[in-house]
């Protein structure tokens, strides 16, 4: 084995785990991070496969299929509304499932028709552009699948164009670059910041690379191409890797293990990780005062979509709300956890202003408030079978059965996002005139 090839397989292959390991530790639940980490994953370990087996088959599907995974993303930043995003979803998947058979079934440079779901859902993101944030996401994304492209077809189809050792770093890094991008269009939407948190982590995967990827290029140098010591090897900076990007989540199970026994030193460890990790990611407190409504409406309606978790509301923008501000003056617990507890408070009296007068009913003013109440409050999901009734109050049976029977998925979920809108109003105009209040008494 040639000293180059190792030399830049190990620095690509553990970055790749690292940040898939920290696009997952960010926020699991987002689908554009899963894929995106998805594509990282899947471009590592073919690197391993080429590897070992240079031009192998293995590896050029491995190769291949991170477009596939990339298409997946792209598709979940896509701004639609619940009526547009399930048949986009179930094509999506179809498309996916289908191209990634051609992958595997066509030889050599056929492979590359796994590009083509890429290029359609940018080509979708392009024509939407108008409501993706960042502005500048359908360019840079845009402009790395070329690059991505062009490495896999040297890698691919046959041409002098300097070994597939560059072509496969190139390769990475571009997937590096797309990882990042994704990282920020969730930062972005979720009103939160991305560099502290990410030069942390970082700096554990440099470290990573010292005292671990050194060691391990020189072993796989000295062991001259066996390849039972290369896989141990990449295993062992691989493991590594991710765990230098999951090191809030790694700490908090090593919590559950070890300190299973006390739960009250649990809960109060889990506390201090929630408030570590929201400030990292808050942007600062004068930032809220400089947002326009439009992305103000969007974190609201973020902000009730997470109603029920507190981890991701002790990162929003609104725990910095006048209001809650003032809610919590004085109480000597100003931690974003706190600040997330009364941020709901406030959501939460803000949905049940939306509560019509009179007793409980189904009709047609009351949908907004049973949308938000129900579904964003109490956190009911009426169309799951593993959905129970024990213990609810009969307000809630009686509006999950009225979802059940009469109100599509679909339509309650758009119901949800015009329901958040109302809400979200409320909470401008407020804050509008806290603006108007602290401008007139400090003139400048």
């Amino acid at each position: 084995m040639t000293l180059r090839v190792p030399a830049l397989a190990v620095p690509v292959f553990a970055l790749c785990w690292w940040l898939a390991g920290y696009l997952l530790g960010r926020d699991p639940g987002r689908p554009a991070l899963r894929w995106a980490a998805g594509a990282l994953t899947s471009y590592a370990v073919g690197l391993v496969a080429w590897t070992v087996a240079p031009g192998g088959r293995t590896a050029e599907i491995l190769i291949c299929l991170p477009a596939l995974a990339w298409a997946g993303s792209v598709v979940a930043l896509l701004p639609l509304s619940p009526a547009e995003r399930r048949p986009v979803d179930i094509g999506a998947l179809a498309l996916g499932v289908t191209f990634q058979v051609l992958v595997i079934a066509l030889p050599g440079a056929g492979k590359l028709v796994g590009l083509t779901p890429l290029a359609g859902v940018l080509i979708l993101l392009w024509r939407v552009r108008a409501e993706v944030v960042p502005r500048s996401l359908p360019l840079a994304l845009s402009t790395i699948a070329g690059l991505y492209a062009a490495s896999l077809a040297v890698l691919l189809v046959p041409m002098d164009a300097g070994g597939p050792a560059l072509a496969l770093a190139a390769g990475g890094l571009d997937l590096l670059v797309f990882g990042y991008l994704i990282a920020v269009a969730h930062a972005v939407a979720g009103g939160e910041r991305l560099r502290p948190d990410l030069r942390r982590s970082l700096a554990a995967v440099v470290a990573v690379l010292i005292l671990i990827g050194l060691p391990v290029t020189f072993t796989m140098i000295a062991a001259d191409g066996d390849g039972t010591v290369l896989v141990l090897q990449f295993v062992v900076v691989a493991v590594a890797s991710v765990a230098a990007g999951l090191t809030g989540r790694l700490s908090r199970l090593l919590d559950r293990v070890a300190l299973g026994g006390d739960k009250r030193l649990r809960n109060d460890r889990a506390a201090l990780f929630v408030n570590a990790d929201a400030l990292l990611r808050r942007r600062e407190r004068r930032k809220l005062t400089e947002i326009g409504e439009p992305e103000f409406l969007r974190l609201t309606r973020r902000a009730l979509a997470d109603f029920n978790d507190l981890n991701r509301l002790s990162r929003s923008p609104l725990t910095d709300l006048p209001v809650v501000g003032r809610r919590i003056a004085g109480r000597g617990d100003d931690q974003p956890r706190a600040r997330a507890r009364e941020l709901r408070a406030v959501l939460r009296e803000a949905v049940s202003a939306l509560r019509p007068p009179g007793p409980f009913s189904t009709t047609d003013e009351w949908r907004y408030y049973n949308t938000l109440q129900f579904v964003a409050v109490l956190g009911l999901n009426p169309y799951s079978r593993r959905q129970r009734l024990d213990g609810l109050s009969r307000e809630a049976r009686m509006a999950v059965d009225w979802f059940r029977r009469t109100v599509p998925r679909d339509t309650m979920r758009q119901w949800q996002r015009e329901a958040a809108m109302v809400v979200a109003a409320q909470l401008w105009e407020a804050l509008s005139d806290y603006r108007s209040r602290h401008a007139m008494a400090n003139p400048s």
